[in-house]
């Protein structure tokens, strides 16, 4: 006696069958009707044809530490420069184990190779902007504040991540300071521009008083971002040289913001890289930002914080 399954496994294997005949002769039928030049019905049908109708890309540069967890450093840079339409390269400078709740091991490069991938990548491609992560060793930091040859450029003075495992070795300060002098944009968190500034940043008014000093020590347009305060709102802060512009956004309340730094320096770097001014691209990168915790604030990947969604339902890069 067969059993119910056995009839079902049997239906299975035929429905395979047919499906697996009828296929191979469709892919037969599709060759023969596209061989001749590759122009028939067939292979347009595939999506074969090659399409001259998009415009090439323009192209940012990530210099950056890797996160085996992917929610931060150069994965999520690449993902970021992607959702918004830009072609990204990277030069790695430190190779890290961690999660989202810890890091537990850091290899750093050698400045000599970081500086051969930045040059490879500048000798070959058409980068019009750049950032800056985790640089891992004060001999890369120095190394690319002495370059000379970099596009314009987003800093993200990373020194600690959010597991809080220190992420620079040495005086970092006092190489963020000779490297904020080549920067167009800065983007220091409450606590990295505590550092930089040697002086507490907890209220609006001090954010401003940052912006202002940052600025004096030679970035172009300063980001201090105010995520870390209590409050219904995430406001950053940003001047100019000019004046103080200040960006708001609803506090989305989730343990879902491993790599938030990065991403929003990455998205200031594609907002520039497409030719936008840099008030501009700030403006949209915390948009970009804030749509992309609003969208994975219910995830639960991992055991700490966990990641981004960088590409957004419903968001997508203003033309």
């Amino acid at each position: 006696m067969r059993s119910p399954g056995s009839d079902a496994d049997a239906s299975a294997h035929a429905t395979a069958g047919a499906h697996a005949d009828s296929s191979a002769h469709a892919d037969a039928s599709a060759h023969a009707d596209g061989g001749g030049g590759g122009e028939g019905e067939g292979a347009r049908g595939r999506g074969l044809l090659p399409d001259h109708t998009r415009a090439t890309p323009p192209v940012a540069l990530t210099i950056a530490g890797t996160d085996s967890g992917g929610g931060a450093g150069i994965a999520a840079d690449l993902r970021t420069f992607a959702a918004h339409g830009v072609f990204g390269t990277l030069a790695v400078t430190a190779v890290t184990a961690q999660d989202t709740g810890k890091v537990h091991g850091i290899l750093a490069l050698e400045p000599y190779l970081v500086e051969m991938q930045i040059d490879a990548v500048l000798g070959d491609f058409p980068v019009v902007a750049a950032k800056t992560g985790m640089l891992a060793t004060l001999a890369i930091l120095d190394a690319l504040a002495a370059t000379g040859r970099l596009p314009p450029l987003v800093v993200d003075p990373v020194m600690v991540a959010s597991s809080g495992a220190a992420l620079l070795e040495g005086d970092a300060v006092a190489a963020y300071l000779r490297l904020l002098p080549h920067a167009l944009v800065a983007t220091p968190n409450l606590a990295e521009a505590e550092a930089l500034l040697g002086h507490a940043v907890r209220s609006r008014r001090a954010m401003e008083d940052a912006a202002r000093a940052l600025v004096g020590l030679g970035v172009s347009y300063a980001v201090v971002k105010g995520g870390h305060l209590d409050g219904d709102d995430a406001t950053d802060v940003v001047f100019d040289g000019t004046s103080i512009t200040a960006f708001t956004a609803p506090m989305v309340h989730t343990g879902n913001v491993h790599g938030t730094g990065c991403t929003l320096s990455a998205a200031i770097c594609a907002g520039v890289a497409l030719g936008r001014e840099p008030l501009e691209a700030i403006a949209l990168a915390k948009s970009y930002v804030s749509a992309a915790i609003t969208s994975s604030c219910s995830w639960a990947l991992g055991s700490g914080h966990g990641p981004l969604d960088h590409f957004p339902a419903g968001w997508s890069a203003p033309s």
